[in-house]
């Protein structure tokens, strides 16, 4: 019996003219994101796509669990396919259903008939599919409010698909089809969760992380490689750029009075986030920063930090309490990587009274005192770029 996975859009059926430019972008996530399963064949029509596989062996329950993680679709389902006749309609459904009807005491049957040339009408078709099943299956009865399955009956423009309930998609916009961003990434909580909801809003990721060995250790690198891994199970693949941070803070140590270490290594962070961030064609910052969650994060100190690149900085968790933050992490399977105990280095530097309201100007003659282009030229000689893949 040949199966297909039905995906239905979400934001982008509401696109005009160029919602075909966002629906190849959502077909080649999906076939990339596919691809390890084996090859399949994506094709759309009313606002629809049908994931096809073409190879027998592909594991269908994985590769619907596989684009339930991709952003663009609201539902999708699993589904037998079938010529558009009465009689091959309700054979399937009973054959293509009964591991499940025989398990159920109540039932209903939805049609949809899209295509209006089809002899019957939606209630006619619901009658007679629901009929056949009560034939087959003695032990049903029908329940119309709240039943325990619901049949679902599509006739559409080339075959009939019969399907059991939608499952949730991941919402959102196709991942790349609105730029690409730079996502400043520590190794906590907050910026895994900041750069998966931006990836939900159609942004191409790539990651910056800031390395300070020997303060920090490898197994903090490591942890860092794995988020992003975790990140990419919804934004695909994320090209992580590892800066070596360690002269540039301490010469902040050195030469800056100590209440403003943390406001000046977060000025020095964007400055060389942005300037990887325009070599690779990003259009924006993306941190995980939330007002006065620590005194790097008040509105005066990121009044100080936003003056240090001219791109803009998208902060999607900025309103968010750490409650809310934590059960996004939950949910995307990024929170129990965030918690382990690897320090990064915005950690090992913490003044011990940090200055919570800076006024630029302040900040400015403190940072007098350092060789910028010199600090920035030696952080980005010590640049390691490479991919991070989704885990599968």
């Amino acid at each position: 019996m040949k199966e297909i996975i039905l995906l239905k859009a979400g934001e982008i059926a509401l696109k005009g003219l160029n919602r075909s430019v966002f629906e190849d972008r959502l077909a080649k996530n999906c076939k990339f994101r596919l691809k390890h399963l084996g090859r399949f064949q994506i094709t759309r029509a009313q606002s629809t796509m049908y994931c096809e596989p073409l190879d027998e062996d592909i594991d269908i329950d994985e590769a619907v669990e596989t684009l339930q993680t991709v952003f663009g679709f609201s539902k999708m389902s699993r589904a037998c396919v079938v010529e558009k006749d009465m009689d091959a309609i309700k054979a399937a459904a009973a054959e293509y259903l009964e591991p499940v009807l025989r398990d159920c005491r109540t039932f209903k049957v939805e049609a949809k008939r899209s295509d209006k040339a089809f002899p019957l009408k939606s209630p006619a078709i619901c009658a007679e599919v629901g009929g056949y099943l009560l034939s087959r299956f003695p032990h049903l009865r029908v329940d119309v409010h709240q039943p325990d399955f619901t049949v679902y009956v599509e006739i559409r423009d080339k075959n009939a698909y019969i399907h059991g309930p939608q499952l949730d998609g991941a919402g959102g916009m196709p991942v790349g089809s609105s730029g690409r961003a730079m996502l400043l990434i520590s190794g906590g909580i907050d910026s895994p969760v900041a750069g998966h909801m931006m990836a939900k809003r159609g942004l191409e990721l790539q990651a910056v992380h800031f390395a300070a060995p020997p303060y920090t250790s490898e197994y903090a690198r490591q942890k860092v490689i794995t988020l992003c891994r975790e990140v990419g199970r919804y934004a695909g693949r994320i090209k992580l750029h590892v800066v070596g941070f360690t002269h540039v803070q301490e010469q902040i140590r050195d030469l800056c009075p100590e209440e403003y270490f943390t406001i000046i290594m977060r000025r020095y962070m964007m400055k060389i986030a942005e300037r990887i961030a325009r070599e690779e064609g990003c259009g924006a910052l993306v941190t995980g920063e939330s007002v006065a969650q620590v005194a790097s994060q008040t509105l005066y100190a990121l009044g100080c930090t936003d003056v240090a690149a001219e791109l803009p900085v998208l902060r999607p968790v900025i309103g968010m309490d750490k409650n809310e933050i934590i059960a996004v992490a939950r949910r995307i399977g990024t929170f129990e990587t965030s918690i382990l105990p690897y320090e990064d280095c915005c950690t090992v530097f913490t003044p011990r009274h940090p200055r919570t309201r800076p006024k630029l100007r302040e900040v400015l003659r403190a940072e007098e005192r350092l060789d910028e282009e010199a600090l920035l030229a030696d952080a980005l000689s010590k640049v390691e770029s490479f991919y991070t893949y989704p885990e599968d």
